[in-house]
């Protein structure tokens, strides 16, 4: 080998092992930065000429897309089923279970109690008031729980108005990443800061809706949803949603009221098995605000028509009118059981029996058409009054069960299963969290290795000393060769 092509070979390994101390240092240096990307330098040897030395192909970006795919799947799992179990908690929280005062449960509880001590002492005007002030505790409670599901229904819709905004503007960024690292690999250079950029935007698209990642040419990537929906693929798909103001009860996805969601135009199950989103943060909030939300709302309501009807019976109050309202009334009219979505939010005591509104409480005693106060000892009303809320029956709608209970095992049955609905759910965040947290423990594993990295900055050192001495040789015969 001539002077030359030793002299050769030794500048292109300089330049080689320069460039892999850089890139350990990044490596070093972002060892626990997100989405980043182990480097290593790919090297080959020269083929151009006889003299040999080494040529620099390029950086090469390291990321197991097999786990990276399954711990973005995992993230998409556990938005899923937080999204939900929050609203159950929440509306767990409003019902209330029967060891708090101000529970469905006990506010029942409560009432038939004061029923039966107004029935003992029927001429005791403060076990009358009381007995009133059971019962608007009791409907009070039910217009707070419709109130509550129908608060978390709007505020799903606006969060779904949020959560489309920003999965559009991270598919634009994500398109946007696609064409400068496209661009990039065309010129020759190192996409892999670009390629952590890009992860870090699909990472955080996962959370709204799951993605299933395909390579394309020069480094772009396409993305789809497991249900088949194409988010990106050249361009990035459009999700469009109408937000709304307020979510009255009445307004749901069948009833045209709120607004479905379109990708690119085309309108898409936003929920459910059959959705193409299904999975997500997104379709957990169309879920709250159209099927849990729904439900929960049909279930009170169930509750407050049951409670309604059992004190409108006709024969219980022989003073009462024929078509007029019972104790408890429909916004102070009689109810109507076609008019039986949202009557939760609207149930109220009778005002003829409150003080505040004009009314009298031996009404309560002697019958709510009564004119004329009836014989103070007078108990039997109230005792058929609370006869009444115990007796068995089945619920006229929702979906609680077949079984005949009382008002207070309808209650009971209503909370004990958004107990369990919580329960299962706190089943499923505890399953999805433990497998993210093992992906992600794999995902790290497979990223920087600070102990391989300071083995391979020894090696490059090495191999830098060697070029470099290599040079001084080189140096030295040249020197000795002048002085011939």
């Amino acid at each position: 080998m001539s002077i030359s092509g030793a002299l050769s070979n030794a500048v292109s390994g300089l330049n080689a092992s320069a460039l892999a101390a850089g890139v350990v240092s990044s490596n070093l240096a972002n060892v626990l930065t997100p989405g980043y990307g182990p480097r290593a330098l790919e090297l080959a040897s020269q083929s151009t000429g006889a003299q040999g030395g080494v040529s620099i192909v390029g950086i090469s970006r390291h990321v197991d897309q097999g786990i990276l795919s399954d711990r973005r799947s995992a993230d998409s799992e556990l938005a899923y089923a937080g999204t939900r179990a929050t609203f159950i908690e929440q509306l767990e929280r409003i019902v209330g279970t029967p060891d708090e005062t101000s529970s469905l449960s006990a506010r029942v509880a409560a009432f038939d109690a004061s029923l039966i001590s107004a029935a003992s002492r029927p001429e005791a005007t403060e076990w009358l008031q009381a007995a009133v002030q059971r019962a608007s505790e009791l409907a009070d409670t039910l217009n707070a729980i419709s109130s509550e599901i129908q608060t978390r229904r709007t505020a799903a819709d606006s969060d779904i108005a949020q959560a489309v905004e920003t999965v559009n503007t991270t598919l634009e960024r994500i398109r946007t990443l696609n064409v400068q690292i496209a661009r990039t690999a065309d010129g020759g250079n190192t996409m892999a800061a670009l390629q952590d950029q890009r992860q870090l935007a699909i990472d955080q698209l996962s959370e709204f809706v799951p993605v299933q990642q395909i390579p394309r040419d020069n480094g772009a990537v396409a993305l789809f949803t497991p249900g088949g929906a194409i988010l990106l693929d050249s361009t990035a798909a459009e999700l469009d949603f109408t937000s709304s103001n307020v979510v009255a009860p009445h307004m749901t996805l069948g009833s045209g009221l709120v607004s479905g969601l379109t990708i690119n135009g085309i309108n898409v199950t936003p929920s459910g098995n059959n959705s193409p989103i299904s999975g997500g943060k997104l379709s957990a909030l169309f879920e709250i605000r159209d099927d849990l939300g729904v439900d929960a709302n049909t279930q009170v309501d169930a509750l407050a028509r049951d409670l309604i009807e059992r004190f409108q019976a006709a024969g219980l109050d022989a003073t009462r009118a024929p078509g007029d309202p019972g104790l408890f009334t429909d916004a102070g009219v009689v109810f109507d059981p076609l008019n039986e979505v949202g009557i939760a939010g609207r149930i109220a005591v009778n005002t003829a029996v409150d003080p505040d509104n004009g009314g009298e409480l031996w009404r309560l005693r002697d019958g709510l058409g009564a004119v004329a106060p009836g014989p103070a000892g007078n108990s039997a009303l109230l005792q058929q009054l609370q006869q009444t809320l115990n007796q068995n029956g089945t619920l006229n709608s929702g979906n609680l069960g077949a079984a005949a209970r009382s008002l207070s095992g309808h209650a009971a049955s209503f909370a004990s299963r958004i107990g369990q609905d919580r329960l299962t759910l706190d089943q499923d965040i505890s399953f999805a969290a433990t497998r993210q947290n093992e992906l992600l423990s794999l995902e790290l594993a497979g990223g920087v290795d600070s102990d391989a990295e300071m083995q391979r900055l020894l090696l490059i050192e090495q191999s830098y000393s060697a070029n470099a001495r290599m040079i001084q040789t080189i140096d030295e015969m040249m020197q000795a060769l002048l002085r011939i």
